[in-house]
Parts: C-alpha cells; sequence; structure tokens
C-alpha cells in the first residue's frame, strides 16, 4: 500500500509531502492545482509507469517535469510491498528525459486500479504486468473507448486481445449466468443510491440495436422505460458500469493468471479515483464514497484495501461524516498562496459541518457563502451595514432592494434585516 509521497520540484510547487492513511484518502482543490498530478503520480509510485508512456492514445496521464528546469528533481516514495516497507528515490534524468528508477518490478504486491476524471482506466497487476519483460505489458491502459470496445497489443504484426471490453464481456457473463455476471450485478447493487430502489442497477438481457451491428448491446432494467441498452443511458449511469466493470475484469482475470502461475491471488488492491462526482446526480455524489469504499473491501480476497479519491463535491465530503476516522482516514487539501504563489498542500483535520453548506465555506471550497453570486454581493454589503454604528438610510434601501431582487421569502436572514431596517427609519 501507499505510505508517502515526497516531492522536490516536481509538479505545480517547489516541495510537496503526502503521508497517506491506510484506508481513505481525499484529496480537494481548486482547478489547477495538481489534484489529478497527485493522483497520477500516485499510479507512477506503485507501477513505476505512467500511463501515457503504456497508452499513448490517453489525453491524460503525462510524465511529471520539473517545477524549474533549472533545478534537480525529486521523487521519494514509501510504500509496503510484500516483504515490508520499500523505500526509493526518483531523480529526474535531463538527458533522459525521465525519472531514474531502481531495476526490477515494481514492489507492490496488490492490485491498482485508476479511474481517470475522462471515463478512461489503469489497472496493474502483479501477476500479469512486469517492467522489463517486453512479451508482457507493464500495464493495461484503456482510453474511455477501449473499456468499451476492448483492448489490444500488436506483435510482430499479429494482433493479440487483451481485454474484449465491456460489451463483448458483460454480455457473454450475462448468457452464460456465471460467477463474473452474478459480481458484476452485485456491484452494481452496491454502487446504486440506497433508498431508491427505482433507481438499483439491475442488468436486462442483451439486445441488437440494428441490423447493421451484429453484437449484442447489455441492457439495464430501469423504472421508466424498461430495459434500456446500456449505450443509450445517461453518461452517470455509463460511469457506474465502467467501474463496476473494471472491478470485475481486473479481478477475474488477475485470478486466473494466479492459477496459471501457481501463486495466491493477492490480499491488496489500492484504487485512485479523480474526480468521482463526474456525471453523478446528488442522489449518487452522497452515496458513491460509502458504496465505493464497502464494495472495495468486500471483493474476494481484499484482505487490505486503500482508496485515494480526488472531488469538488460538498455531498462527497459530507459522505464521509459517519465513518471518517483519524485513524485510518486522511484529508489532504490544495490551497494557492505562499510567495512567490505556488500550489500548497496540506493535510487538514477532518471536522463534521453537518450540511453541504457548511463544507461550501469550509477550507475545501473556500466559498464566503452557499448563495448565488448575487445574492452573495448584496449579502456581503448587508452584513457589512450592520457593523456600522450609523449607516446612511439610503445605503441600507439600496441593499435591501438588492436582496428583495435575490433573496428568496424564505430565507432565515430576513428576520434579523428587515428588524434593522425598521431600526433605521425605513420601510421593510
Amino acid at each position: 500500500m501507499l505510505e508517502h509521497l515526497a516531492l522536490d520540484n516536481v509538479g505545480p510547487a517547489r516541495a510537496m509531502q503526502l503521508d497517506f492513511a491506510p484506508r481513505v484518502n481525499l484529496i480537494t482543490g481548486d482547478n489547477g492545482l495538481g489534484k489529478s498530478f497527485l493522483l497520477d503520480l500516485a499510479w507512477w509510485a506503485l507501477t513505476r509507469r505512467w500511463p501515457r508512456d503504456v497508452n499513448l492514445r490517453m489525453t491524460s496521464g503525462y510524465p511529471a517535469r520539473p517545477h524549474n528546469p533549472a533545478r534537480d528533481a525529486r521523487i521519494r516514495v514509501g510504500l509496503r510491498g510484500q516483504a515490508g516497507p520499500v523505500d526509493y528515490e526518483a531523480e529526474y534524468s535531463r538527458p533522459d528525459q525521465g525519472w531514474s528508477l531502481p531495476r526490477g518490478r515494481p514492489p507492490m504486491p496488490g492490485l491498482v486500479i485508476y479511474a481517470h476524471a475522462d471515463g478512461s482506466f489503469s489497472v496493474w497487476d502483479p501477476a500479469r504486468n512486469y517492467w522489463d519483460d517486453l512479451q508482457r505489458l507493464p500495464a493495461y491502459v484503456f482510453t474511455e473507448a477501449e473499456v468499451w470496445d476492448g483492448l489490444t497489443r500488436t506483435v510482430n504484426g499479429r494482433v493479440i486481445p487483451l481485454c474484449n471490453g465491456l460489451l463483448s464481456d458483460w454480455s457473454a457473463w450475462i448468457r452464460a449466468n456465471d460467477h463474473n455476471a452474478r459480481r458484476m450485478e452485485s456491484a452494481l447493487v452496491a454502487l446504486s443510491p440506497p433508498g431508491s430502489p427505482s433507481q438499483t442497477i439491475r442488468p436486462g438481457q442483451p439486445a441488437r440495436l440494428s441490423v447493421d451491428d451484429a453484437r449484442d448491446i447489455p441492457c439495464v432494467e430501469t423504472a421508466y422505460a424498461g430495459q434500456v441498452p446500456i449505450l443509450h443511458a445517461s453518461s452517470g449511469l455509463r460511469r457506474a458500469v465502467a467501474l463496476a466493470y473494471m472491478l470485475t475484469w481486473t479481478w477475474s482475470e488477475h485470478r486466473i493468471a494466479a492459477r496459471l502461475r501457481r501463486d495466491e491471488p493477492t490480499e491488496q488492491i489500492v484504487m485512485l479515483f479523480d474526480e468521482l462526482e463526474s456525471h453523478l446526480h446528488p442522489r449518487w455524489q452522497r452515496s458513491m464514497l460509502p458504496s465505493l469504499r464497502s464494495l472495495g473491501s468486500s471483493l474476494p480476497g481484499s484482505g487490505q484495501f486503500q482508496l485515494v479519491v480526488s472531488t469538488h463535491s460538498p455531498l462527497v465530503l459530507a459522505s464521509a461524516e459517519p465513518w471518517f476516522d483519524p485513524g485510518q482516514d486522511a484529508w489532504f487539501d490544495l490551497d494557492f498562496g505562499g510567495e512567490p504563489p505556488e500550489a500548497l498542500l496540506q493535510r487538514r483535520t477532518f471536522t463534521a459541518r453537518g450540511t453541504t453548506a457548511g463544507w461550501l465555506t469550509s477550507e475545501a471550497f473556500d466559498l464566503q457563502t452557499d448563495r448565488s453570486l448575487e445574492a452573495e454581493r448584496a449579502y456581503l454589503r448587508a452584513m457589512a451595514l450592520l457593523t456600522q454604528e450609523e449607516p446612511a438610510l439610503a445605503d441600507v434601501m439600496e441593499v435591501h432592494d438588492q436582496l428583495v431582487a435575490t433573496f428568496p421569502d424564505v430565507d432565515r436572514f430576513w428576520v434579523r434585516w428587515n428588524a434593522f431596517v425598521e431600526e433605521r427609519g425605513g420601510e421593510p
């Protein structure tokens, strides 16, 4: 499992350090401060390959570069391998335009699954992937299209299938009604929002879409339209189905490879998830992190499951309040500051906020209020007047008109504000 990363002159800052918790790690911060970069780096630390180097069709997962090209750059990694703690350091080589690494295969003994924000996935399997064996891939890196249609590799002019893809595999599993079909269905039920039976994701029977396409397309059962081909489903539903498929496929293929090698299946899984809330309705945003945590821990053989998640959603953070344990979980927040200005990473104390509004105005998102921009401007002007000893009545009534234009009638702030207006001789 990943224990720590220390960066010197790498990425968006002069220096950063993350000491990971063993269970759930949350990363927040504004756009452009390095959340995806930290997940790419975590993947590289565990697998020693950048996703874009494995699959040139990827539009993310590019190699890290020095923050300041004129200075040396280093990455220090600490993880727990099969034989115990492993620490190593990589230095950026300008002649090679890459990172120096210890020879040999990565010491990570478990599966690594990386869900990218754009719908692509990266998978590393200790039973199937190697560092310096040209006969086998160093990792399985899927673009979004390859998750659905399959991943291949060309060797000496021969096309070798590496993964049949979601459409083909899921249809075959449903027809066979085998253990993969049942595992996929269980994963989908686990990822569905709780308390809403009409939105529970359940597979239907594969169906043809047209006479010009010979494929059988998996379907999902819906309360509103019966069976819907997965290609016609919503973006959020397709994202959940793709995640369930990659978890099922990765574990199934790992078990097959371990059996062929006469190895024991791994008992460790690390999952990296960029922008967990992408495409999801608030009902799903609130349930996805607990569902994923429970699902990962319940996978066969997953004796230890570590999750690293980036998010922009206050509902995702609020969903961690009932079970967040500082001894097992961590929250990292990226801000912009310093002199000269740069990205700053802090491990913050996770405190329950009670509501999403509390999270929106917390250090995670740094908003002044949870209102629209227009209402926020009116509110801040009103609060400034409330602190003045003798505000001019004209100013009070001008702000009052702005509040009327932007605040709903039921807003609790009206009680305080209307009393203030009356005290100043105005008409609320």
